[in-house]
């Protein structure tokens, strides 16, 4: 794993979406390809053999569809937005779960639903991305607690992560490295939808670059 060389970072005053272009289409792209035309039963399959097939595809893709909007909205909110949004109300509405880490399974089950969610959620990120430059994402921070993969990323040379002088349980991230960590999980759990496809002999379709936390020491590639 790799940090970003200084000299080829876009310039403080370059728009966000240069450090992102992957909040784009191509991380649409790629999800969506991966899970079309899959039987419901492929969709839901889960086992106790591994540990990352604890969680379907489906709970996985709905995972993703959920998160940026937990990050950037229920996290990031009252900085990114201190006035407010117009669609907060529906924002609130999706997030409003049994689960807190995956959409209402009784309102978004189908691929299709999950999915036209997820575009919606990576348009979110997009927004943003599209209203900072490289500076202010570097400027802001959020406080947030430690834990092994903020570590990780931390140990691996990325930026944006800083311990907390008064709170060793606590660690300040800022927004592009936030960015980052939801880049990385959007690959990390396309990996675990490639591995349930293969327990289940289905062929893969997309090449996922193996940055991030997949290419921590630490992290479990194993395939079934």
């Amino acid at each position: 794993m790799t940090s970003i060389d200084p000299q080829t970072s876009p310039p403080d005053n370059a728009p966000a979406t240069d450090l992102f272009p992957q909040f784009g289409d191509q991380l649409y792209d790629m999800i969506s390809s991966e899970v079309r035309g899959l039987t419901d039963a492929q969709l839901d399959f889960e086992s106790t053999r591994w540990e990352w097939a604890g969680w379907s595809i489906r709970r996985n893709l709905s995972h993703l569809a959920s998160g940026d909007f937990r990050w950037f909205w229920t996290r990031w909110g009252r900085d990114l937005f201190p006035s407010g949004l117009a669609e907060s109300g529906e924002i609130e509405a999706i997030l409003d779960s049994p689960n807190d880490r995956r959409l209402d399974e009784s309102k978004y089950w189908t691929v299709d639903d999950i999915l036209a969610m997820l575009r919606r959620a990576l348009g979110f990120a997009r927004s943003i991305l599209s209203d900072e430059t490289v500076g202010s994402m570097r400027g802001r921070e959020i406080e947030s607690a430690i834990n092994d993969l903020w570590s990780g990323i931390k140990e691996a040379g990325y930026s944006g992560i800083r311990q907390d002088p008064g709170d060793p349980g606590k660690i300040h991230i800022t927004l592009e490295a936030t960015f980052r960590h939801r880049y990385f999980e959007h690959i990390t759990h396309l990996y675990n939808i490639q591995r349930l496809k293969r327990a289940q002999g289905l062929p893969t379709v997309v090449d996922i670059p193996m940055e991030g936390y997949l290419a921590l020491p630490s992290w479990d590639l194993s395939q079934p």
